[in-house]
């Protein structure tokens, strides 16, 4: 064995074109790229601190939405339980919501659901209903499981089925609107 020793690979850097290698110092006259990098870094910062200020805005309003939502829902049914369900219009981005909740105490979906559709600004705490419908124990919302429409619900075919199923309680009258 000889004392001698085989050349190494060379490294990433240097298989980079000579313009993109690291260099320990900057070449005269080029200090306007610092301050292009240092441009360019400043605004992307800028435009991620904004869009993450812009989400943030949107999901408290979001959450006030629904905190409203669970408000108005147990103020027209008279009822303050807890398993109730929000369903947001995420297709469009409207501020349309519908909260469905059981008639009677139980489990989520074990009794009779009531499903209001909650539209427009929150005001003092609620919003305004503009329908709703009814669900079957046990079934998902739904075209085809919906009964009793009223309000906007009615108008625009929310409904699939005519009369309530057998063994549903009839719908009992909601008041709808601010209270």
């Amino acid at each position: 064995m000889s004392g001698r020793s085989l050349p190494s690979e060379p490294g990433p850097p240097a298989r980079l074109p000579e313009w993109a290698r690291p260099r320990d110092d900057e070449r005269r006259g080029l200090g306007s790229l610092r301050l292009a990098e240092t441009t360019i870094l400043i605004l992307v910062g800028l435009f991620l601190a904004i869009a993450t200020i812009d989400d943030v805005a949107k999901q408290t309003h979001v959450n006030h939405r629904l905190v409203a939502d669970l408000r108005t829902w147990r103020a027209l049914t008279g009822h303050d339980y807890h398993n109730v369900g929000t369903e947001q219009d995420v297709k469009e981005h409207t501020t349309r919501d519908t909260v469905c909740g059981n008639l009677s105490p139980g489990g989520p979906r074990e009794r009779t659901q009531v499903c209001i559709v909650l539209v427009g600004p929150v005001i003092s705490g609620r919003r305004e209903a503009s329908g709703g419908y009814y669900l079957p124990a046990k079934t998902e919302d739904g075209h085809r499981s919906r009964y009793a429409c009223f309000g906007a619900a009615a108008l625009e075919g929310l409904c699939g089925l005519k009369q309530p199923p057998a063994g549903a309680p009839p719908a009992p009258a909601l008041q709808t609107g601010r209270r």
